[in-house]
Order: C-alpha cells, then sequence, then structure tokens
C-alpha cells in the first residue's frame, strides 16, 4: 500500500510529523455529493515529496489537525481544480488556505489544450490516471484500499506537475497573472444557496407559464424531501426533466404520473400523491400569488440597449484577436460577461477600465490597450 491512512487519531503523528518543515504540499478533497444529499467532505489527500497521505474526516476532526499547515503563508498548497476545494474546507473544517498553486488555472493561463488533471499529467509526466472511481460514492466505509489508491494518484503528482507549469509561466511572463488568480481563488468561501429560487438551476424553466413555473416549484421541494429522508442526491430521486415535464403536463393521477417520461414508476406510485396534492394546491392559487422567474443580476437595467450590445459586439472581437495571439482562451482572457459590463461603462482610461467589476489586474494588461483603442473612437 504506497499510501498511509488517517482514519483514527492514533495515527495522526504520521502525518504531523512528515508535514514539519515542509514548503509545499498537494490537496484534493472527495465529497459525496454525486451519490448522497448532502455533499459533506469524505476525504483529504494530502501528498508531501516522500509520502501521500489519506484523510478520513468521517472518523476524526481534521480541523486542528491541518490548520496549521493549510493557513501557514510559508506554505504552498497545490490544488487542481480549487474552487470547489475552497468551498468544501472553508464550509466543512473552517481552514482557509493563504497561499495556493492551481495547476488548473495554470494550465489555463498557459493555453493547455486540456485542463483535466489527467490530461495535463499524460501530457507532461507520461503519467495515467485511472478513470475508474469518478463517481464513487466516497461516503460509504469501508473503502477498499483500490478506491483508496485512485484517491491518492490524484495528488501524487501535483507538486512536480505545479513546478513545471510554473517554470512556463515564468518563461512567458505569465506568473504574477497566474499568482492573481491563485489569491481571488484563496478567497472563495462557502456561500450556499440558502434564499435562492431553485427553478433558476433546472434548464427550461425560464420560459414556463407562472402557474406551471409554481408547480415546477412545488416538485422540486416533494423531490428535496425524498432525497433528504433517503440521503441521496436528488437528482437520482428524480431528474429535473421529469419534474419539467409533470409540471408542464399536470397529470391528474398517480397512473399519469408513472407515464411521465424520466419518472421512475415506483417512486409515482408510492410517493406521488404527495406531489399531485402539491399540484392541486398550487391550481388553486390566485393570479396574485403566483410568482415569476427571478431576474438574474439584480442591476434593474434588463437587457442593454442596440449600441451597447453593439459595443460588446466590438470588444469582443478586439478580445478574440488577442486571445489568439497569445494562445489562450477567449473566456480565460476576459468572459463576455465582464465585455458586456465594459460597454455599460464606457471607461475613458486604462484605470477606468480597471476598476470595471470582474476585470483583473493582468487583463487589463493582457488586453486592455486593444480594449481602450475601440472604447474611445
Amino acid at each position: 500500500m504506497s499510501f498511509v491512512l488517517i482514519d483514527d487519531p492514533s495515527r495522526a503523528h504520521l502525518l504531523e510529523r512528515s508535514l514539519q518543515g515542509k514548503e509545499r504540499v498537494a490537496l484534493d478533497c472527495e465529497a459525496a455529493g454525486f451519490h448522497r444529499y448532502s455533499d459533506r467532505l469524505c476525504l483529504v489527500q494530502l501528498s508531501v515529496p516522500t509520502q501521500d497521505f489519506i484523510l478520513d474526516p468521517l472518523r476524526l476532526d481534521l480541523s486542528g489537525l491541518l490548520r496549521s499547515t493549510l493557513e501557514d503563508p510559508a506554505v504552498e498548497v497545490v490544488v487542481h481544480g480549487a474552487d470547489y476545494d475552497m468551498r468544501l474546507l472553508d464550509r466543512d473544517l473552517g481552514i482557509r488556505p493563504n497561499r495556493l498553486f492551481d495547476t488548473q488555472a495554470a494550465a489555463a493561463l498557459l493555453g493547455e489544450p486540456s485542463l483535466g488533471l489527467a490530461g495535463l499529467l499524460e501530457r507532461h509526466l507520461g503519467v495515467e490516471l485511472s478513470k475508474k472511481y469518478q463517481r464513487a460514492d466516497w461516503a460509504a466505509r469501508p473503502l477498499p484500499d483500490e478506491m483508496l489508491e485512485y484517491a491518492a494518484s490524484d495528488t501524487r503528482h501535483l507538486v512536480q506537475l505545479a513546478g513545471l507549469l510554473r517554470d512556463r509561466l515564468s518563461e512567458l511572463g505569465r506568473l504574477e497573472w497566474a499568482q492573481e488568480e491563485f489569491r481571488q481563488l484563496q478567497g472563495v468561501r462557502w456561500d450556499g444557496d440558502e434564499g435562492e429560487d431553485p427553478v433558476v438551476k433546472v434548464r427550461g424553466a425560464r420560459d414556463l407559464p407562472l402557474r406551471q413555473l409554481a408547480a415546477l416549484r412545488e416538485a422540486l421541494a416533494w423531490r428535496d424531501r425524498l432525497a433528504r429522508d433517503r440521503d441521496r442526491a436528488p437528482f437520482r430521486v428524480a431528474g429535473d426533466p421529469a419534474l419539467l415535464e409533470a409540471a408542464r403536463s399536470r397529470p391528474r393521477t398517480v397512473e399519469e404520473l408513472a407515464r411521465v417520461p424520466g419518472m421512475n414508476p415506483g417512486l409515482a406510485r408510492a410517493e406521488g400523491p404527495d406531489l399531485l396534492s402539491r399540484f392541486d394546491r398550487v391550481d388553486a392559487l390566485p393570479p396574485s400569488e403566483l410568482v415569476p422567474y427571478p431576474r438574474r443580476g439584480g442591476d434593474g437595467r434588463g437587457r442593454p440597449p442596440p449600441e451597447v450590445e453593439e459595443l460588446a459586439e466590438r470588444l469582443k472581437e478586439v478580445r478574440n484577436r488577442r486571445a489568439e495571439a497569445l494562445g489562450i482562451d477567449r473566456g480565460t482572457l476576459l468572459a463576455n460577461s465582464v465585455l458586456v459590463e465594459i460597454a455599460w461603462q464606457g471607461p475613458s482610461t486604462l484605470g477606468g477600465l480597471r476598476e470595471v467589476p470582474g476585470v483583473k489586474v493582468w487583463q487589463a494588461e493582457a488586453v486592455g490597450k486593444e480594449l481602450m483603442e475601440v472604447l474611445r473612437r
């Protein structure tokens, strides 16, 4: 077994000794959201140059064990795709790393053809990662050694990969770009989705009439109750398309509900009466109580006027040419939504451009001059 499993407080000293004096560690987290109702933190993988560790947060408190290392600004924490890991660490352990190197963000700034960890490791190190347990249930216990070995492989080569990417960033003069991206990721916190209208996550919901939209909200609440009771991921109880179709077609009987495409007939017969009762209550709502689809953004401006849209298109053309010259993805250089905001605000100076929400310092340096030429016409 090429990793050390820490699943009992009595074994914590094995990790503590290995972390002493280390300047960088590789980190990854596994959650259970693909299978369980809660996407709680289920596994933490940590690698140092001489050893890989698997830590079990379901069996011991990792906050005290990891905080001093991960929050030490002298220790670089190497991750791949840090956003979700940072949210899990913040929510479940209250840990907020102070110095990151994200190999995925670095690869994006280098214009890598593939940003996945497996693709990067194969391209740069000749290492092939198995995909066997990509969608495993990490909340199950005990986890077989084969699964744990798979998990350990996610961090085993990260520090070496980071070193290669760092050298290339330096050669291209983009290391400061990456460091700005890393600092932003360090500020990521768990914000949850409390208060958010659940219909915004359902494709096709925006176009529903108000009463069907209300029915969809009830269907989502019905599914959420069942998922919570069964500790299953909501989509494993009933998929969004099935609930959307039920809200549209408004079945009147359990048998009609069971015939909705994508609906599990057994679920419909066992739990369907509750959903049908919810639909009946929606039918009885007066029009004044029907809630429209929420407007996104919250700035109240609505759709940009034609002149702003036309300016945004010209800015996109400039962005596209510059991205091609740099060899990076267009969205990495500057997202379309940010270009629209620039068009709305119409800054007249490079300093004003940097103050537009969403514009980073490195982006202003990389494409700001070209954007200002368009804005000043």
